[in-house]
């Protein structure tokens, strides 16, 4: 796949910043026909832009986002990040990107059950090479946004579940990502906490100028957001 040019107009003024998803397609075969999970998908997002993709189960809500964080790959259509085709590059280099430009919060944390909080935030460095003091003093402060400084020697079990999410949002924004992802990031959270946390992960997104895009069935998380979009049959309204 080709990446557009940093001149090409096609959804954006500039494609060479943002995030910009043109006529993206996917479809898995069968044996009878191909099934179709996504129909043409486009839009673009500017750094810091936040957007919001509700929709049923079996939309493609989650197809969409894994193909963002280069999980999976796109049948047709483009996409690119900051001027950058993810899906022409090495298998090596890709794994460099995602770990580098994109962060992921997930329903469930995920949390690496026998690592402490600070620990598990350094996870995020520990995959892409060594950690140092800076590291930890990065983890330290991206704990302390989140209102966990006192707790960053507990481990997972030791923290209720919006505490153990907020450590998997410092987690996430550990390596400076140009594109965060979120899906259900409030899924498994009562509405208070999925509250805070919604409204924590818009508020450190916009600060980091950082792309955030969420899927979600909850309502109430994506009022949070200023941009919003339905999926409907693998198709954006």
């Amino acid at each position: 796949m080709t990446a557009l040019s940093p001149q090409s107009s096609v959804l954006s003024p500039d494609a060479s910043s943002g995030l910009v998803i043109n006529n993206v397609t996917k479809e898995y075969p069968t044996p009878a026909e191909p099934l179709v999970v996504l129909r043409g998908v486009s839009f673009s997002l500017a750094p810091g832009d936040r957007l919001a993709i509700v929709g049923p189960s079996g939309s493609g809500k989650s197809t969409l986002l894994n193909i963002l964080g280069t999980l999976d790959a796109p049948t047709a259509g483009t996409v690119t990040l900051n001027g950058v085709d993810p899906f022409s590059l090495s298998a090596k280099e890709l794994a460099k990107f995602r770990g580098s430009r994109v962060g992921f919060v997930f329903q469930d944390h995920h949390l690496l059950p026998q690592c402490n909080a600070l620990e598990n935030v350094l996870i995020a460095r520990l995959a892409s090479g060594g950690v140092n003091k800076l590291d930890a003093d990065r983890a330290a402060e991206l704990l302390q946004q989140v209102g966990l400084r006192d707790r960053a020697t507990h481990l997972p079990a030791e923290l209720s579940g919006g505490e153990r999410q907020r450590v998997a949002i410092a987690r996430a924004l550990m390596n400076s990502p140009q594109l965060v992802l979120c899906d259900e990031p409030t899924g498994n959270l009562d509405t208070h906490t999925g509250r805070i946390i919604g409204e924590l992960l818009t508020r450190l997104a916009a600060q980091s100028q950082a792309i955030l895009v969420a899927v979600t069935h909850s309502a109430a998380l994506a009022e949070m957001f200023p941009r919003k979009m339905g999926m409907v049959d693998g198709k954006l309204t």
